[in-house]
Order: structure tokens, then C-alpha cells, then sequence
């Protein structure tokens, strides 16, 4: 399967370093002074280029597109000349494990990252791979397996000398650091208290912040040592927090009450064999939850019990919400230390966005939302009339606009990700 690579022409042309997801330090925020408020699939292009399928976004940096793929058993690497489209190198590897991952996630999910002079992957089949811009492979550290039911997909991020890597999975989630020039292990912190998260961390000064499903985090940069965190529930950590003022604002789309039915009722609905246990059989029957069914299943006996439908129940529930925590706190922050709260119209997948003194989020039917990032006051909230579908792309910003991007599907029922439309700041 093919998938078509483009960029529009305005961000070519001032060759803007956009180094890791989301950009220099993940704020989603370019440098340019000029953008298109139109492009794609024939205006505003520079090139297309055909690529394998994955889904990782592509970074700029040093003057080249990098972005990864798979294709069977191959876990591939590309590099593109910005300027022009032309493929300069492509590096193939072979998948190290294999494990089952939910279908709407694939092995080149998570966005590689670059400090300049070389490109850092990571491939959970295989793990984290360095080469330099020119091509040449520098280091490989293999890593995994990782046990993820809906799969991996946070990308590496460079500061301090050291690639960081986030693994957070159903059991033996980590902080990994390693030497940028030789792989080595710097350090290396066990997050007992996470199960799955998808988001990548950004730093601040010398913190490393992280969120996961159900708390916040900040680390020494340096050692991986924790400095402060704070309890936040939510559906499973997806976006990446920003930096506004003396906050970190991060946002967690939960829930005030149970998200799934009562284990009696869906007991009585599905439970076939009167055995007082769901098999993951007998829950396929439901259409809405069904297939998910075998994430609640945490010892993976094929069999969900009134224990393990009881804990999925509580994900999500608590003070969830968009919070605004101060940078400087310390150790365990309690909830109402939290500068504000905003609990409407979160994103679920979608990181925020902080542009030009104001706090945006995005979230699936193309609801935009506006606060002010100093105390959490709302400002605007509408509908994008032009983009109305699925959100899982974040907002991005630059030149006195916001991109926003939506997935929706074809005539033919296939998904496609589409320009969405572009707001005037």
C-alpha cells in the first residue's frame, strides 16, 4: 500500500527545522512568516513523493524530509530532499518480534526525531536506530517486546545528548535515555505506576515532562529522576502537554462516572455459559466494545472477570480535564494546586496547542476551542464547518494561522487523512 508524501510549498522554501513530532520541542509552532491558507492535493505543493504506508509524521531537518514505513516483514527508513522531493537514501530492517496490535494502529507509528546531524527511529518490532543524515547507520539499541494491545506508537526526542524514549505498556513501562552519539544506556526509569500511554514527552529547562494515562510526570533531564507528578485520570494519555508562562498545561479527556455497562448487565447479555465470566468469544458479539475486549483481558487467559472489567471501568474517572500545573512544583501535587481546570470539549487523541497567547483544542466533529492559558477562562468555542470529521492529527501553527487536520473516509468506506482548513489566528 501506497501513500502519498506532500509538502506544501511555503514550508519547503524556508527549509524550517520541524525536528520531532510536532516541531522544535513539540509546540506545534513554526517559525514562518509566510504560510498558504490553501494547499493540496494540486495548490500550494512543492512535490508529492509515493511512500510506503505508516503512519508517523515526517520531520525536516537539515534539509531533508525523514519519515518511516513498513512493508511486510520491513521496517523502513526514507530521507527526502526538502527542496525537490528526490529520494536520497531509503533503509530497510527486519522486524526482531512480532507482536498482534489493534488494527488502526501499525508498525511505523511512531514519528522519528533529529538534533541536526542525525535521524533517531524507533521500531517497536525492533527498536531504537540512529544514522546520520547522510545515511549511515551510527547505533542500533533493540528493544521490546512490548506488550501494548493497541500498539506503540510514541516516537524518541533529543535534548541534553541523549535520545529519550517513553514505553509506556500494559506492564514494565519505562523512561529510557541513551547517548546520542553511541547508544549507550544513560539511564533508565521504571514507571510502575503506568499501564499503555501514547503521548511524547517535551522538556523544560532541565525537566522531561511526560503524561500518562493516569498521572503527570516531571524528571530530571539529566537522570531520570523524578521531581514532581500529579493524578490525572483519563480514556489513555494520547497528546503531548505544552509550556505556557510558569504552567505546563496538559489535557485529559475523561469521564464522572462508569464509561462501560455494569458487569451484571453484560453478563446477563453475552455470558452464553452461565459461568459468571466473559470470554472474549462470547464480547465479540458487541459492536461497540467488543473488539477492545481483549485489552481488558490484563492476564490474557482469554477470559474477563469481574476484577478486570471493574478496574477498565475506572479508567478515565477522577479530576480529569485540561489543567495548568506550575513548573516549579515539587514532589506529590494534589489536584487543587492545579492553576485551573477546563473539563469541556476535550481532544481524546489531538495535543493542544498554545499560539500567540491563546489555548487551543480540537477535537473529533471539528470543535475548536479557545481559553486563555494565564487562568483558564473561555474565550471562543464553534464548529469548523469546513472539516467536520475525525480529529487525530494535531493542531499546528504559524504565520498568523492554525492548521487543522481531519480524517475521514472515502466513497469507497477506506480511511484517507485531508487537509482540513486553516483559521486566521
Amino acid at each position: 500500500m501506497k501513500t502519498i508524501l506532500t509538502l506544501a510549498v511555503s514550508l519547503v522554501a524556508c527549509a524550517e527545522e520541524w525536528p520531532r513530532f510536532r516541531g522544535v520541542n513539540g509546540t506545534g509552532v513554526a517559525a514562518s512568516a509566510k504560510l498558504p491558507v490553501e494547499f493540496g492535493p494540486s495548490k500550494n505543493v512543492a512535490w508529492k513523493a509515493a511512500v510506503p504506508f505508516g503512519q508517523s509524521s515526517p520531520i525536516v531537518s537539515g534539509g531533508r524530509v525523514f519519515v518511516t514505513a513498513s512493508e511486510g516483514e520491513s521496517l523502513i527508513t526514507l530521507a527526502f530532499d526538502a527542496s525537490n522531493g528526490k529520494q536520497i537514501w531509503r533503509r530497510e530492517l527486519k522486524r526482531a518480534h512480532k507482536n498482534a496490535i489493534y488494527k488502526a494502529n501499525d508498525p511505523a507509528s511512531p514519528t522519528p526525531a533529529s538534533d541536526g546531524k542525525s535521524v533517531y527511529v524507533f521500531f517497536p518490532h525492533f527498536g531504537l536506530i540512529a544514522y546520520t543524515h547522510a545515511g549511515k547507520e551510527k547505533w542500533r539499541a533493540p528493544l521490546g517486546p512490548f506488550e501494548n494491545f493497541y500498539g506503540m506508537s510514541a516516537g524518541p526526542i533529543v535534548s541534553g545528548g541523549v535520545v529519550i524514549l517513553l514505553a509506556d505498556q500494559t506492564s514494565g513501562s519505562y523512561l529510557l535515555a541513551l547517548d546520542k552519539e553511541t547508544g549507550k544506556q544513560k539511564w533508565k526509569t521504571e514507571r510502575r505506576e503506568h499501564r499503555e500511554s501514547w503521548g511524547i514527552p517535551i522538556v523544560h529547562e532541565d525537566q522531561l515532562i511526560t503524561v500518562g494515562t493516569s498521572r503527570v510526570e516531571s524528571y530530571h533531564l539529566s537522570t531520570g529522576e523524578p521531581r514532581w507528578w500529579m493524578a490525572l485520570p483519563s480514556f489513555g494519555s494520547m497528546g503531548s502537554p505544552v509550556v505556557s508562562g510558569d504552567s505546563v498545561i496538559v489535557t485529559a479527556d475523561g469521564t464522572d462516572k462508569p464509561w462501560i455497562p455494569s458487569w451484571d448487565s453484560v453478563l446477563a447479555k453475552y455470558d452464553k455459559d452461565k459461568d459468571g465470566k466473559l470470554s472474549i468469544d462470547e464480547g465479540k458479539e458487541d459492536k461497540e466494545w467488543g473488539e477492545h475486549l481483549a485489552w481488558v483481558d490484563t492476564d490474557h487467559n482469554k477470559i474477563v472477570d469481574a476484577a478486570e472489567w471493574d478496574e477498565a471501568s475506572k479508567l478515565g474517572m477522577g479530576e480529569y480535564g485540561a489543567v495548568a500545573i506550575p513548573l516549579a512544583s515539587k514532589g506529590r501535587v494534589e489536584s487543587s494546586a492545579a492553576k485551573w481546570r477546563f473539563k469541556r470539549n476535550l481532544p481524546y487523541i489531538p495535543s493542544p496547542l498554545v499560539y500567540d497567547g491563546v489555548f487551543y483544542m480540537v477535537k473529533t466533529g471539528g470543535i475548536v476551542t479557545t481559553l486563555n492559558p494565564a487562568d483558564g477562562s473561555l474565550q471562543k468555542q464553534g464548529r469548523s464547518e469546513k472539516a467536520l470529521g475525525e480529529y487525530f492529527a494535531s493542531p499546528v501553527a504559524g504565520a498568523g494561522k492554525i492548521y487543522l487536520t481531519r480524517h475521514s473516509r472515502n466513497q469507497r468506506g477506506k480511511s484517507d487523512t485531508m487537509p482540513g482548513w486553516a483559521l486566521n489566528h
